[in-house]
């Protein structure tokens, strides 16, 4: 699968015991990174291997498998006669059920089997290490380790692993350097406490936040608007009960609460015993899973909130009056209202519990404000929140609250915060890095060793008529100030999502068609440009790569793409085609594949008409967007810095400029079937008046246009000529014109 760094991890077989979500989830990590895996859990009653095959179905239902190549990497067997299969995994993950016995049990058989050197992790959330490797051999608890994913594990991108002072620290390495590798994630080192780091000050902030809600009398749409504008996080406190479970809180909290001592806070807020969280449960209002917990739909799917006080639903009250229309962290907090009082108490009462046991979480705050970011979705940990609202302000309120102020947050309140020089800031930005030149749009940034990085900054790193002002300066001091060209950025969501669709739809409601065709005239020569290129090109690309943002990324001589990237040339979702070469490029692929350049047009035809986005790069792989040559990273903080390793490669093999290529086409007779087979979806109902024209301009533009011959092969240039001349004559229907409005009112076409 070309996974980076998956060869130096040493793991080439993984088992994992328990089929569960998780123990499912985290096999569909390891499958999707292109490793073996062995699924065991318990005997079926008619077919032995019925619990892991269910497992299976579960993450393929769920999107676990970032395509069938990985779920075809899974085998499904069973603890009691498989178990055999461990003595070949590199490494073995247990995920049964949070029974200390059945665990202990399960490490007394998994030893016995095991290779030497293997690594043990258990996914456990509430054991500690110490009571798992009780009584086990000294080997044993020098190659076990925890390692807490969080669920689903293909979406979220914490793992906290935990080791004792037994544990060899050479295992600890192994696993840190394969979950980043192979799964894609961001290893945080926790101590052998309760609950870890996220779980500890997790469970603790949405215990108090919720009752304090309660205390104070909130609506609870009132309280969750309060947290999403302090980022911890978007969906709010209840919002959040909602989707992970209310069911959950006599297990999860109920078990933190046991292994905490009385003295400790989360006793103070305890939700396993509160009237409220009884009654949900007691009338099975678990939340999203059931429909109703602190928000649910009516029978006229009117969306209605509970009433805290009362325990009843009523209709949903619309936020008003937040300061700075809850935008602004510093506002809400200075304003003199009960939203700000609530906002003040949470923070103060969250950053205070979190300062309390720094020193048994981890080893500095920022370790534990990364477990609480990605772990459960806030904006800023505990510690970066504190630094950024003020200690002072955080002090003053746990003293008017008469709470202690815990010892580490004098000392962060002494020193200027609790990072101090700069310790928290970013290594994946390539804000910071040199600039070369740039503008408003887009930047060329210095990445050293001759290697320059074009930084697109629009909304959605979109194509505005001033990145190519920056694309051309690029191109044309490639070879003097750079010798190698990365495309990438560290926007959180988009490489590209293409061209400016508001700027195609303004110049054509304007009646600019000589502008407009001058603008997909200029990206079409600046991306071919790019692959003509001296020197080599190398996209870092993930999240979304649509439309133009696609065709960019086709135009590199090699591509680094995020596992989860969202690659795909929607044009046909707005009644458009690709028009930056994404059809001349897709025609050419196709081409090679062989079977002559009918057979080529029906499936360069198939992959562009449909408009469908790939949702993961072993998806674009299949649908031709990547080749067999790029390759995968499944770190999203990866992707640049081994984009400039591989453009060193490239340009230390020595360059060889592309050549330019001619395409055969299939001429009238290519276009005949594809055009029968559109009428026959036409005529069953499966499309549109409107989708059979944009298909049938694309059906002549992929045969070789009006003109097309099969004798008569085709250029780069010329097929361009005829991708643009398809898409003036598509931005003149008034059903195009639709269908780009719709898009930019409701960004539909980025979801399908």
């Amino acid at each position: 699968m070309n996974i980076i760094g998956a060869k130096d991890s040493g793991i080439s077989r993984v088992a994992v015991c328990g089929a569960g979500p998780m123990g499912s989830g985290i096999a569909a990590l390891f499958a999707n990174a292109g490793i073996a895996v062995d699924l065991l859990d318990l005997v079926g009653d008619k077919i032995p291997n019925a619990r892991a095959l269910a497992g299976v179905e579960y993450q393929r239902k769920a999107g676990g498998f970032m395509g069938p190549m990985a779920e075809k990497l899974v085998t499904c067997g069973t603890i009691e006669d498989d178990l055999q299969c461990l003595a070949e995994a590199d490494w073995i993950v247990e995920a049964v059920s949070e029974n200390l016995d059945i665990k202990r049990d399960l490490y007394a058989r998994i030893d016995a089997v095991r290779k030497a050197g293997s690594i043990v992790s258990s996914n456990t959330s509430t054991i500690s290490l110490a009571k798992l490797v009780h009584g086990m051999s000294d080997d044993f608890a020098r190659n076990i380790i925890i390692t807490h994913f969080f669920n689903p594990p293909r979406a979220m991108r914490l793992v906290e692993i935990v080791a004792t002072d037994k544990t060899d620290p050479e295992i600890v390495q192994r696993a840190q350097k394969a979950c980043r590798a192979l799964l894609g994630k961001t290893v945080v080192k926790c101590r052998d406490t309760p609950g870890f780091i996220a779980n500890r000050i997790g469970c603790f902030w949405m215990a108090a936040a919720a009752l304090e809600a309660k205390r104070m009398r909130l609506d609870v749409e009132l309280a969750d608007a309060v947290h999403a504008t302090l980022g911890m996080p978007r969906t709010g406190v209840f919002g959040l009960f909602d989707l992970v479970g209310i069911d959950l809180v006599p297990q999860v909290w109920g078990s933190l609460g046991a292994a905490l001592p009385l003295e400790d806070a989360l006793h103070s807020y305890d939700i396993t015993a509160d009237p409220l969280f009884a009654q949900l449960i007691a009338k099975g209002r678990f939340g999203r899973k059931t429909g109703m917990g602190f928000y649910r739909e009516n029978e006229d799917g009117r969306r209605e909130a509970l009433d805290l006080s009362t325990g009843e639903y009523r209709a949903l009250r619309p936020v008003t009056g937040l300061p700075a229309g809850g935008r602004d962290i510093q506002t809400l907090l200075d304003d003199d209202s009960l939203a700000g009082e609530y906002a003040n108490r949470i923070v103060a009462i969250t950053v205070g519990y979190s300062a309390s046991h720094l020193a048994e979480l981890g080893d500095d705050a920022a370790v534990v404000d990364t477990a609480i970011e990605l772990g459960y979705a806030w904006k800023y940990g505990p510690f970066a929140l504190a630094d950024r609202v003020g200690l002072g302000r955080i002090v003053d309120e746990l003293r008017n609250m008469g709470q202690a102020v815990p010892p580490a947050m004098k000392r962060a309140d002494s020193d200027g915060g609790f990072y101090r020089a700069g310790a928290a800031q970013s290594t994946r930005s390539t804000a910071g890095l040199p600039v070369h030149f740039g503008n408003e749009a887009a930047t060329l940034h210095d990445l050293g060793d001759g290697v320059a990085c074009l930084r697109i900054h629009t909304k959605m790193n979109s194509f505005a008529p001033e990145v190519f002002d920056i694309l051309e300066q690029t191109l044309e001091q490639a070879g003097q100030k750079f010798s190698a060209l990365v495309l990438g950025n560290d926007d959180p969501r988009a490489f590209s999502a293409g061209a400016d669709l508001s700027y195609i739809l303004r110049m054509s409601a304007q009646g600019e068609a000589a502008q407009l065709d001058s603008y997909i005239a200029r990206g079409q020569r600046l991306f071919l440009a790019l692959r003509y290129a001296q020197i080599p090109v190398v996209a870092a690309a993930h999240g979304f790569a649509l439309g133009g943002g696609c065709e960019f990324m086709l135009h590199a001589h090699a591509v680094v793409a995020h596992c989860e990237i969202n690659a795909g040339l929607p044009e046909t979702k707005v009644g458009l085609i690709p028009a930056w070469g994404g059809c001349t490029t897709l025609l050419a692929r196709s081409l090679a594949q062989g079977g002559g350049p009918a057979a080529a047009a029906r499936r360069a035809f198939d992959q562009i008409f449909p408009g469908q986005v790939n949702k993961s790069a072993l998806e674009a792989r299949t649908a031709g967007l990547l080749r067999a040559s790029d390759q995968i990273a499944m770190h999203r903080a990866d992707i640049v810095p081994a984009a400039k390793a591989k453009a060193l490669e490239l340009r230390g093999a020595g360059h060889a400029i592309v050549a330019p290529k001619l395409l055969m086409v299939g001429g009238p007779s290519g276009k005949s079937g594809l055009l029968a087979a559109l009428s026959a979806d036409r005529a069953a109902g499966r499309i549109t008046a409107t989708d059979y024209a944009i298909g049938e301009i694309l059906a002549e533009l992929l045969t070789g246009g009006p003109q097309g011959q099969m004798s008569q092969p085709l250029s780069e240039e010329e097929m361009m000529a005829l991708e643009r001349a398809a898409l003036m004559q598509l931005v003149e229907m008034p059903a195009t014109r639709a269908r780009m409005e719709h898009m930019l009112k409701t960004g539909r076409a980025l979801r399908n």
